[in-house]
């Protein structure tokens, strides 16, 4: 019998933003930190703390105190999903025209919230209008 795949971790949307976050400062700096985390989401260094202590213990992330984390492969498969979600209604939203201020806010807001049967349809919707301009020309009118 063949071995089903796991699915992947069940996620809050905290939990994803501060996978995001790590992933990005990973990518960016080479490392991430609590000092960091907490300076890019604007909260107590206390409060990211305890969640990056209960990532470690979901097998998100590897922290070790006062030396930071890296994402272990489970972490970087849900940082990946969440990137990739981002990209999707990001592209997706800018193709419609709409500028990157409502853009930014407003992806921030769906990416946590719309099912995965949702996103597979603005993903194949997204490659048919990168494809067909005049259909989105027409959508713009």
């Amino acid at each position: 019998m063949a071995e089903q795949p796991t699915p992947p971790p069940r996620t809050t949307s905290a939990v994803e933003d501060y996978l995001e976050r790590i992933s990005e400062l990973i990518k960016t700096k080479g490392y991430a930190r609590v000092v960091d985390i907490a300076a890019e989401l604007k909260i107590s260094q206390a409060s990211v703390t305890t969640m990056v202590q209960r990532l470690d213990g979901e097998g998100l992330v590897k922290y070790e105190k006062y030396r930071g984390m890296v994402l272990t492969s489970a972490g970087e498969e849900v940082a990946a999903r969440i990137a990739h979600r981002h990209e999707l209604l990001t592209n997706f939203l800018t193709l419609l025209g709409l500028g990157k201020t409502v853009v930014d806010h407003d992806v921030e807001g769906m990416e946590h919230h719309v099912s995965v049967e949702t996103f597979d349809a603005l993903e194949k919707l997204n490659r048919y209008l990168e494809t067909h301009p005049e259909v989105l020309a027409a959508i713009k009118k």
